[in-house]
C-alpha cells in the first residue's frame, strides 16, 4: 500500500553523524546480520571510511512497524551538494541533523535551503548529546528559531549510543507525507542515480512516481530517447535485493541491456514504450567550477584511463571530461569537478579502483574571454590564451560565500577575506544562551577560493569556521599570462593564468623554481618570464667548465689562453644554438605550484 510507504533522506553538515544514524536505523529496521554490520556500513568506499566523509549517496530500504522506508543517505561536503540535490528530488521529507558539540554550520543552513525549495517535511534531530563538550540547550535554540519550531519539537539523540533513534522514526511516520496518489496508471520514473557492477552492467536507482515496472518491460529513456528492455527489477536492503516488481512510490533499481554506460543520465525520465506521460522536471545542468588535466604516469595506461574515466562517469554524473594532450605530459583529459575535494577524491578513485597513477594539473577556473571581433571564447588554461592585442574583456566565475564563525574570529577573517580579494556584503547573527556566532556574507573570485583560502581560514579560527558558496555569475577580471622562455625559446607547457597585479610574484617564484630543477648544460641558460611581451623576471643558469688546459704540461702562457678563447667561442656558438631537455619534474613543479 502505497499509504505504508516513507521517502526520506538525512541532510546535515560533513561529519555531524549521518552515516552513524544511518547505522542505527539499519540495526533496528533493515534487519542486516550482525556479522556483516560495521560502522558507516552504507559508506561503501575505502575512501568514505579511511576519511570518515560520505562521497555518494546511497539509499536503504527499512522496515519499521508495517511501513516501508526509503532512506537515501547524502553527503555533506560543499562539493558534493549536487548528490544532496538529487536525493531531494526523489523524496517527501528529511532529517535535518546538527552536532550538539559545534551546532549549525554554513552547508547545514545551505542543505536545509536546498530541502525547502523542495517543500519536504523537515524533522529537527540534534546529535552527541552524549558528549561532555555538547551543548545541547545553545544548539537546540538555534535549530528551533531557525525552522521556526517549538523547542519541544526538536529530537535530541546520540547516533553512537542509540539514544532515542526510535523517536526519529516515529516521526518519520508521523511528519513525512506518503507518496500521493496517482490517477494515471502509466510509468513515470526519475532516474536519480546509476552505477556501474562487474556483475549486472550499468544498475540505473531510479524513483517510481506512477505506475509500476518489472522484468522484460520495454522502456524508454526519454531524454536520450533510448528503448531497452529490463532484465532485473529490485530493491537496496542495502545490498541489491531482486524482487517482481517496482511500485509508485517505491525507490529501487533496474538492470538495463544497455551495453554502453552514456546511454544513462542523471535526471532522466523513464517510461514505457510508446507512452505519452509528461517526463519529471529532472534536474538542473550541473556546471563544473574547477578545472584541472589528468594524465597517465605512463603513456601505456591512456586507454585505461579513458575507460576508467567513463566508468567513473557512470557513478558520478558531475565529472565532465574531454580528451587533452600535452608537450610535455602527452595524452590525457581535461575534467571539470565542482570543487578542490571533488578533484582529489576522483583522483583517488582513479588510482585505487582501476589501478592507474595519475599526474594531475595544478586547477584553473574558466574564464570567458570577449574578442576584439566580437566573437566569444571559454578558456580553460593558459596555452588557450588569446594573443593581448585580440582581448576587449575578460570575466572570471564569482560565488556567494558564507562563512559561520563564533563572534571572537571575525577580526581575523575579515582581513583574511579582503586578501582573497573578496567583497564584503553583510552580517547576521545566530543567537543562543551562551555564544553568538556570525554568519558572514562574501562576493569572492572562484579563483581565490583554489588558492588555500580554506585552510587558512581554518588556521585563524582555530578551525571553528566553516563555510559554503555557490556561483553567481561571471564578472570583470584583469587576468593576464605568464609564459616562459627557456635558452629562449618559448615552452607553452610552461604557462600559467594570474591577476595582472600578482604577476611579478607568481613570475619570480616560476623562474627560481625551474633554476633549481633545470639542470646545467655546456652553455649558460637563461631562464626568463615574459607578461605581455616584456621580460619582468629573469634568471641564469651557470655553465657547466670543462678544464681544456688540464693537458698542458709546460710552455708559454698564451697556449693556455688560446684554448680558453677556443672554449668561450665554442659556448657562445651553442647558447646560440643548443636545446635544453626540460624534466618533467620541472613541469610537475610549475603546474602544481
Amino acid at each position: 500500500m502505497i499509504s505504508k510507504i516513507r521517502n526520506f533522506c538525512i541532510i546535515a553538515h560533513i561529519d555531524h553523524g549521518k552515516s552513524t544514524l544511518a547505522d542505527r536505523f539499519l540495526e533496528l529496521a533493515a534487519h542486516v546480520p550482525r556479522r556483516k554490520m560495521k560502522e558507516q556500513f552504507l559508506d561503501q568506499m575505502d575512501l568514505e571510511r579511511e576519511r570518515g566523509i560520505t562521497i555518494k549517496l546511497q539509499p536503504v530500504r527499512l522496515n519499521y512497524q508495517s511501513y516501508e522506508l526509503n532512506l537515501i543517505d547524502t553527503p555533506g561536503h560543499v562539493d558534493f551538494s549536487y548528490e544532496v540535490s538529487r536525493s531531494l528530488a526523489a523524496v517527501e521529507g528529511a532529517v535535518l541533523l546538527v552536532d550538539a558539540t559545534q551546532g549549525i554550520q554554513a552547508q547545514t543552513l545551505a542543505n536545509l535551503y536546498l530541502a525547502l525549495d523542495h517543500d519536504l517535511a523537515i524533522i529537527p534531530v540534534i546529535n552527541k548529546i552524549d558528549l561532555p563538550n555538547a551543548q545541547i540547550e545553545e544548539s537546540v535554540k538555534e535549530l528551533s528559531d531557525l525552522l521556526g519550531v517549538e523547542e519541544s519539537e526538536v529530537i535530541k539523540i546520540s547516533a553512537k549510543k542509540g539514544t532515542n533513534v526510535k523517536k526519529i522514526l516515529e516521526q518519520i511516520v508521523k511528519q513525512i507525507p506518503a507518496p500521493p496518489e496517482q490517477e494515471k496508471n502509466e510509468l513515470k520514473a526519475l532516474v536519480f542515480d546509476s552505477n556501474y557492477d562487474d556483475y549486472k552492467g550499468a544498475v540505473v536507482h531510479t524513483r517510481l512516481f506512477s505506475g509500476q515496472i518489472k522484468a522484460g518491460d520495454k522502456i524508454l529513456f526519454k531524454a536520450q530517447n533510448k528503448i531497452t528492455e529490463v532484465s532485473e527489477v529490485g530493491y537496496f536492503s542495502p545490498f541489491f535485493k531482486k524482487t517482481e516488481q517496482l511500485k509508485n512510490g517505491q525507490i529501487g533499481y533496474l538492470v538495463t541491456g544497455f551495453k554502453n554506460i552514456s546511454d544513462i543520465r542523471v535526471g532522466d525520465t523513464i517510461i514505457h514504450q510508446g507512452s505519452k506521460i509528461k517526463p519529471c522536471a529532472g534536474y538542473k545542468e550541473v556546471k563544473p567550477m574547477v578545472f584541472a588535466s589528468l594524465f597517465p604516469s605512463s603513456g601505456d595506461d591512456y586507454k585505461n584511463l579513458r575507460k576508467a574515466i567513463e566508468k567513473l562517469k557512470l557513478n558520478d554524473s558531475s565529472l565532465i571530461f574531454e580528451p587533452e594532450s600535452s608537450r610535455a605530459l602527452g595524452f590525457g583529459f581535461r575534467c571539470g569537478f565542482l570543487g578542490l575535494l571533488h578533484l582529489e577524491i576522483v583522483q583517488a578513485r582513479l588510482e585505487r579502483e582501476y589501478d592507474i597513477g595519475i599526474i594531475t594539473t595544478v586547477p584553473s577556473v574558466a574564464y570567458q574571454v570577449k574578442l576584439t571581433n566580437n566573437r566569444a571564447k571559454t578558456i580553460h588554461n593558459a596555452e588557450e590564451w588569446p594573443e593581448p592585442e585580440e582581448i576587449e574583456e575578460v570575466r572570471e566565475p564569482f560565488v556567494k560565500l558564507d562563512i559561520i564563525t563564533p563572534q571572537k574570529y571575525i577580526g581575523q577573517i575579515m582581513p583574511l577575506a579582503e586578501n582573497f580579494r573578496g567583497n564584503y556584503l553583510n552580517t547576521e547573527y545566530l543567537h543562543s544562551t551562551q555564544e553568538t556566532r556570525a554568519i558572514l556574507h562574501y562576493e569572492m573570485p572562484l579563483s581565490s577560493i583554489l588558492t588555500y583560502f580554506y585552510d587558512k581560514l581554518k588556521s585563524v579560527s582555530s578551525g571553528f569556521a566553516s563555510l559554503n558558496y555557490e556561483f553567481i555569475d561571471y564578472r570583470p577580471a584583469d587576468i593576464t599570462r605568464i609564459e616562459i622562455l627557456v635558452a629562449e625559446e618559448k615552452v607553452p607547457a610552461l604557462s600559467c593564468l594570474v591577476y595582472k597585479d600578482s604577476a611579478y610574484k607568481q613570475a619570480r617564484q616560476i623562474v627560481d623554481k625551474l633554476k633549481e630543477i633545470i639542470p646545467r648544460q655546456q652553455f649558460v641558460v637563461k631562464i626568463q618570464a615574459l607578461v605581455e611581451g616584456d621580460i619582468i623576471a629573469a634568471s641564469r643558469l651557470a655553465a657547466l667548465r670543462k678544464d681544456v688546459t688540464a693537458g698542458l704540461y709546460g710552455g708559454d702562457v698564451s697556449r693556455k689562453k688560446k684554448l680558453l678563447q677556443k672554449q668561450k667561442k665554442g659556448k657562445k656558438k651553442m647558447q646560440s644554438q643548443g636545446k635544453v631537455e626540460i624534466p618533467t619534474k620541472a613541469y610537475l613543479e610549475v603546474l602544481k605550484r
